[in-house]
């Protein structure tokens, strides 16, 4: 058993503070362009519509996360603080959220730059499961998140969640290892099935949200009008009917090319 003990800053220093959370976010966002920068090169497409993309991306990324945990999560608390809505450095960023964002930014994207994303999508879709399991490390640090009381030997004592001394499930770190096996999966389909555009894409809501809503039965969760299932349950559930939908639609196309 582990008590997390770890302090979530990693640099202060007078006006400078640095959170491990937002440096586990860069990592992924880094390694997120890299992957981007050599399939774009790979396809020979644009490199200038590729950092248009990036910069629409992270823009339209980050506010629809944090107006996702605004609505979905806290609303009461924010409009009593309204002020703290833009204090992301105070915790806060809701993956369904995220998601939502990406696609109302795309849509906007593909509308004013007049292009075919079906070129784009799948590519555009691999490395977010990566910058997922990389959040969900900086939750880790930040002692978010957590699961629920658990007697399994790899439980772990959370002190700084300000809820209880008890050993939980590691919540954060199932996430994390799920999303990566997630973007394993995503570019292994990727690079060796030949496939219709927007696969990639609903293998990833499937796999994803599928696994996110089995994930939170042993997180501390919240419910949603006294019923069994979380507030991130019920987001789910769209996008995976979803997914699941365009694969049964698809059945009798050719999925596969």
């Amino acid at each position: 058993m582990f008590t997390n003990n770890i302090n979530p800053i990693l640099i202060n220093f007078n006006f400078l503070t640095i959170r491990w959370y937002g440096l586990f976010l860069a990592i992924g966002v880094l390694i997120g362009f890299f992957i981007y920068k050599k399939i774009w090169q790979e396809k020979k497409y644009n490199l200038n519509l590729l950092y248009d993309f990036l910069i629409w991306f992270i823009i339209g990324g980050l506010i629809g996360a944090r107006l996702g945990h605004i609505i979905f999560y806290d609303l009461s608390y924010f409009l009593k603080n309204p002020l703290e809505i833009f204090f992301i450095n105070h915790g806060g960023l809701s993956s369904h959220g995220l998601t939502i964002g990406l696609f109302i930014t795309l849509n906007l994207f593909i509308k004013i730059k007049k292009i075919d994303i079906k070129k784009y999508i799948d590519i555009l879709i691999l490395p977010i499961p990566l910058l997922a399991s990389f959040i969900r490390i900086g939750n880790f640090f930040n002692s978010e998140i957590i699961g629920l009381p658990s007697n399994l030997p790899w439980c772990i004592y959370f002190p700084k969640s300000n809820l209880d001394l008890v050993c939980r499930h590691p919540s954060q770190i199932y996430e994390s290892l799920i999303a990566l096996t997630i973007f394993f999966i995503c570019f292994y389909a990727y690079k060796k099935i030949k496939h219709q555009p927007y696969f990639i894409l609903n293998l990833f809501l499937l796999l994803y949200f599928s696994t996110r809503f089995l994930v939170e039965f042993v997180k501390e969760r919240h419910i949603l009008f006294d019923s069994l299932l979380s507030m991130g349950q019920l987001l789910s559930i769209p996008f995976i009917i979803y997914s699941i939908y365009w694969f049964i639609k698809n059945k009798n196309r050719k999925i596969y090319s």
